[in-house]
């Protein structure tokens, strides 16, 4: 494992972890998912390498998938964690293996189901969490009248 900067951690591996119909020969994990991890998943000393560690472990054995079946960005880790991702071409990478290959970037960590009622069923929670936002909006502009 090696530093990209100081805002990313990323494993390189000789080998591909396939998710989905993607295969993964780069796992990344921003600053903002290393600090969601330690205030919302656990407040263990783990390091960011050791965590993108945990998640290519987890890649490799199938252990990640996808939490709703048309959208590309929320994943379930061990079938309870929370994390949205973003897929990013790795291009040289894809010229020598002749197929193409994706870079994993874990952009954050939203929680544990187990832990988070509210995870459990996401679509329904943005809902509510944009309705609410909105009619605070609404409730404020008229109090500035």
């Amino acid at each position: 494992m090696k530093h990209v900067n100081r805002n990313e951690i990323n494993t390189r591996e000789r080998d591909v972890a396939e998710l989905e119909d993607k295969k993964i020969i780069e796992l990344i994990l921003t600053h903002h998912a290393y600090d969601r991890w330690k205030t919302r998943v656990a407040q263990d000393h783990r390091s960011a390498a050791e965590i993108a560690r945990f998640l290519w472990d987890r890649l490799k054995d199938g252990r990640i998938e996808s939490y709703y079946r048309n959208e590309e960005d929320v994943f379930v880790v061990d079938g309870d964690l929370l994390m949205v991702v973003e897929f990013v071409p790795a291009e040289q990478e894809s010229e020598q293996y002749g197929a193409p290959l994706y870079k994993l970037i874990a952009v954050t960590f939203l929680g544990c189901m187990s832990q988070s009622m509210e995870l459990r069923d996401l679509k329904t929670y943005y809902s509510w969490l944009r309705h609410s936002r909105r009619m605070t909006l609404m409730k404020s502009s008229r109090k500035r009248k």
